[in-house]
């Protein structure tokens, strides 16, 4: 009887050698900062070619376990950038054609317990940086900046994350928000939020400041709420796929949002976010 099997497929050198050196690195063997030995002797020591090597190290620095020393070759382990690791995340999503309905479910889970933590967690430090944050946000409002008020709101957000302490919610935000931001810029070039977004994140930082947990949760949880109701009143698909990052590194989350910095249209006026 004949078996319906495959063709095997066999493991290129450079990955195996990319897999010997990553276990190495993950393990603790060679710890963050310490330096490889160099090609020749790697390649010496593997018994492979020094071209396979210098494959398996250029896939290692795309993952950012390696790195060579500015203006040097020596070779260095390290820990990978929150770019490097979201990086790829960011390619599945586009290519499982996650929705931005599915990155707001996301956002609405996560938030609101990066503010618990953080309201457990906070420092003076942090606090002071939020408190700045307010500031701006509020000149931004007065200046009818869109522009500005999104870059603030991502940078409230990840004040919050950071003020969390904790690196698994930091890691797992940075894919996510890259996304969720540019769709947040679309609703808020057709709404006038920016008083209700400030409301929201001056309750927020209170909360943070009186360690009060529930407050915190509470807070965000109706600050992530509102995006959905603003995707609503701003006429928005939120069933979209999320977009493919443009060559000039900017998003186009809907095909009929407005340009960066565009006001909406004379016979599309800004409705209010009640």
């Amino acid at each position: 009887m004949a078996l319906n099997l495959g063709k095997i497929q066999a493991e290129r050198t450079y990955q195996m050698v990319a897999r010997s050196i990553e276990e190495e690195i993950l393990s603790g063997r060679v710890p963050p900062g310490e330096s490889l030995p160099s090609e020749e002797k790697l390649a010496v020591q593997l018994g492979v070619n020094r071209s396979t090597v210098r494959e398996a190290l250029r896939v290692l620095e795309q993952h950012g376990l390696v790195r060579r020393e500015p203006g040097r070759k020596k070779l260095l382990a390290s820990i990978p950038r929150h770019s490097e690791i979201s990086k790829p995340l960011s390619a599945a999503m586009i290519l499982h054609q996650v929705t931005f309905e599915e990155l707001w479910q996301a956002m609405h889970a996560l938030e609101p317990a990066t503010a618990a933590v953080a309201a457990t967690k906070v420092t003076p430090a942090l606090l002071a940086s939020l408190d700045t944050n307010l500031q701006a946000t509020r000149k931004a409002i007065a200046d009818a900046d869109s522009n500005g008020l999104v870059a603030l709101d991502i940078e409230f957000h990840n004040l919050i994350a950071e003020a969390s302490q904790n690196r698994a919610i930091q890691l797992a935000r940075q894919p996510l928000s890259e996304f969720f931001y540019p769709a947040f810029y679309a609703v808020m070039t057709r709404l006038n939020a920016g008083e209700r977004l400030l409301v929201a994140h001056e309750h927020i930082v209170n909360a943070l400041k009186n360690h009060d947990v529930r407050d915190a949760t509470s807070w965000m949880d109706k600050h992530i709420a509102d995006f959905q109701r603003g995707f609503e009143l701003a006429n928005l698909d939120i069933t979209q796929p999320v977009a493919r990052r443009e060559e000039n590194g900017d998003v186009r989350p809907f095909r009929d949002a407005p340009a960066a910095g565009a006001e909406p249209a004379a016979n599309e006026p800004r409705v209010e976010l009640a």
